[in-house]
């Protein structure tokens, strides 16, 4: 499997806005491991790199994308905004935002680390909005080799407030609500973050390790979506609404 083809074909897709019926040949990957080298290829082309994301960290996303278990993909720092910084919508096409749990690293937690040295690794927790996107013409049907080497749908990026005294909350019962243009789109909450998003940033740093990788200081890693996603369009608004832990919001540009 050609990794620098396999990469070059899906930057050129993400820059250009075409999509791809699927990877070549001699530049699909054929398993979770080729994947991996593919997107490490694309992070030479679209680096530098800021952290990573999970996706399919629920049991319908997994379905969906028939998949067998979540899938790792790095972040790029290109495509971080602030929040409050009107955010492109027209160029993404999966067109949908997740809130999320996230969290910045300030140590590398190890190889194969435990989960209290993955934790104790951990600066900061905040929240989030991730906008996914895929550069092949149907993401549903690409299989999990060929999401890995597309980043595992990395698309976009609002970082909000961080929360204090994350170690002591109960992540899994926090209650997310998502409201789309003023309007509830759907309610969710921790818990479908692998059960817990502090779980799914130990299973991203145990997943790295098997591929000869690790979480790095500075890493900003974001968890899985804590609700269904919702739609998102030019000139729409979107908030999550973590109630006591606050909210975060992304105003999309265009629309007049």
């Amino acid at each position: 499997m050609n990794r620098e083809r396999a990469a070059e074909l899906i930057w050129n897709a993400w820059q250009s806005g075409d999509r791809l019926d699927g990877l070549p040949d001699d530049a699909r990957p054929r398993d979770a491991a080729e994947g991996m080298a593919a997107q490490a290829a694309l992070a030479e082309l679209a680096g530098p790199v800021s952290g990573w994301k999970i996706a399919a960290t629920t049991a319908y996303a997994r379905q969906y994308l028939d998949v067998p278990g979540p899938l790792p993909g790095v972040l790029f720092e290109r495509f971080h905004h602030a929040e409050g910084e009107p955010v492109p919508a027209d160029t993404m096409t999966m067109g949908v935002a997740e809130p999320e749990f996230a969290f910045r690293l300030k140590a590398d937690p190890g190889p194969s680390p435990s989960l209290t040295a993955v934790l104790d690794a951990v600066d900061t927790m905040f929240l989030a909005l991730e906008m996914p996107d895929s550069r092949y013409t149907d993401h549903q049907h690409a299989g999990g080799p060929q999401l890995l080497a597309d980043v595992a749908c990395a698309g976009r990026f609002v970082a909000g407030r961080a929360v204090p005294g994350w170690r002591d909350l109960d992540l899994p019962r926090q209650v997310v609500v998502l409201h789309a243009d003023g309007a509830e789109f759907s309610r969710g909450g921790g818990s479908l973050v692998l059960g817990d998003p502090r779980l799914a940033l130990h299973w991203l740093a145990m997943e790295l390790s098997r591929h000869g990788r690790s979480l790095r200081p500075g890493d900003v890693v974001t968890t899985g979506t804590a609700t269904p996603p919702c739609p998102i369009h030019a000139g729409g608004h979107v908030v999550a609404d973590f109630g006591p832990l606050g909210s975060v919001e992304a105003r999309f540009a265009g629309g007049g």
